[in-house]
């Protein structure tokens, strides 16, 4: 059989027809559409990681400190307060050792959180998988600084006074403010910045759904005065390094550079390129699980393979184990990926880690999956607890590494039946990376009713509530 199509590959007589004129070539297929090139006057990737990582420099220095003191006997991990904050006594402690205030200490703790440079395990905190990439990997930077510019309304919370209401509407009405802003490329008045504020806030309102989501709070008056609001957003804005003011005869706003960037990797929802797979074999199981992370199944199937076939069986699983212990997500489900390959030689080690809290819901599969359960019924071997840790683990591997299409279609595989009895069971699961996972959800889904309600769950986690 010669012919692509199945259904065309019996031999066909033709009959001899006289010759014609050579028709004109076919135009040629085409091509699939390059990745977009970011706005002429861009900096490059090197140079926007250099900025954010001026930014963060604070932000890292005091995620360093933790990973360096840590509790006694304990390298890297710190006592908390509730809620992951930091201790008074822990406080006093970095602000000597660091030549601060006790509140600039905790202002930077909060922004290392956010920004994924400190991870919080219930009681204890411990420097995230970020930090260790911060001095050689710009994506990792970019990605930090990018989950902090999402969460600008939790670095700088609204003042008692202003509505929480019309807190919600603003931070909605925020994206399209930046938008106007990055395509302006230059400096824009404040009081244009309010009427389009205006403008878009009355849109809000219109496009309200008849049916309300979940306890919904008194309206907003019509005659609400925008302008501390406004002022509010930007001053948030500008402390997550997004824009610039200049508060002048009548004040006007400027992204930055990385502002700027942001917004149009939003725009155009740009996936960081991975790494070529080439030279895998040679790589550690960590720097191997990523060079495949692109790769379709099958391929990165055999990748895997060959990883596997230059080492010891027993020290491949020992390495894809610690791979999988790390912060990062995506890597804790790729190393189980590779350990189906390896099968049933991988069977006591895995059922060894399947007391780990990290590892357990994903040995626990990959054991149900050698014992021949069912494809389709082998998440029931977890239960309804570490089914939500593991919606949340997945949920922080696509916040980190995919796009935010696909983040708001996994909403889809959790096991709750609405959002609500989710994210209250989100908030009680305590995953280390649950903020940062809900402030993405919401920064991404189009339902702007179901985004407050995911951001409101996202501000009570952060600051230790209910």
């Amino acid at each position: 059989m010669t012919s692509r199509n199945p259904r065309d590959s019996r031999l066909r007589i033709v009959r001899p027809r006289p010759l014609a004129p050579v028709p004109a070539a076919a135009p040629p297929r085409a091509r699939r559409r390059p990745a977009p090139r970011p706005p002429e006057g861009t900096p490059a990737p090197s140079e926007l990681a250099a900025m954010a990582r001026e930014g963060l420099a604070s932000a890292a220095r005091i995620a360093r400190w933790a990973g360096h003191t840590g509790a006694v006997g304990q390298p890297n991990v710190l006592r908390t307060a509730p809620g992951g904050a930091l201790t008074a006594a822990a406080a006093e402690q970095a602000a000597a050792a660091l030549e601060l205030t006790p509140q600039q200490v905790r202002t930077d703790w909060d922004t290392a959180r956010l920004a994924g440079l400190i991870e919080v395990h219930g009681d204890t905190a411990r420097a995230g998988w970020r930090l260790r990439a911060w001095d050689r990997d710009d994506s990792a930077v970019l990605r930090g600084w990018v989950a902090l510019f999402d969460a600008w309304s939790l670095v700088h919370p609204a003042p008692a006074e202003l509505a929480p209401a019309a807190v919600s509407e603003v931070i909605e009405a925020v994206p399209q403010l930046l938008s106007v802003l990055q395509l302006s490329q230059g400096p824009v008045p404040l009081p244009q910045l309010l009427d389009l504020l205006g403008q878009r806030v009355t849109e809000l309102r219109d496009e309200r759904c008849e049916i309300p989501y979940g306890p919904q709070p008194e309206p907003v008056p019509a005659d609400t005065d925008l302008a501390p609001l406004l002022d509010w957003a930007l001053a948030g804005l500008a402390a997550v390094g997004a824009l610039t003011l200049d508060e002048g005869d009548e004040g006007q706003a400027t992204m930055t550079p990385l502002g700027s960037w942001a917004v149009w990797v939003k725009l155009e929802q740009i996936i960081v390129a991975a790494q070529s797979p080439a030279g895998n074999i040679e790589q550690a199981a960590e720097d191997m699980l990523r060079g495949c992370a692109r790769l379709r199944p099958n391929a990165a199937r055999a990748e895997y393979r060959a990883w596997l076939a230059a080492r010891p069986v027993g020290s491949a699983v020992g390495e894809l184990l610690d791979a999988a212990r790390g912060e990062d997500s995506l890597l804790r489900g790729l190393a189980f990926e590779a350990l189906r390959v390896v099968g049933a030689p991988a069977e006591p080690d895995v059922r060894a880690a399947s007391d780990e809290l990290l590892l357990r819901p994903y040995a626990l599969i990959w054991l149900a999956e050698q014992e021949g359960c069912d494809p389709e019924d082998v998440h029931s071997v977890l239960t309804r607890e570490e089914s939500t840790w593991l919606w949340v683990d997945t949920a922080a591997a696509v916040a980190d590494h995919g796009e935010a299409t696909l983040l708001v279609r996994h909403l889809e595989a959790a096991v709750q039946p609405t959002i609500p009895q989710l994210l209250a069971e989100v908030r009680a699961v305590g995953h280390p990376r649950t903020v940062q996972v809900l402030v993405a959800l919401a920064a991404a889904h189009p339902d702007p009713a179901l985004a407050k309600a995911v951001r409101r769950a996202a501000f009570q986690v952060h600051t230790g509530g209910a």
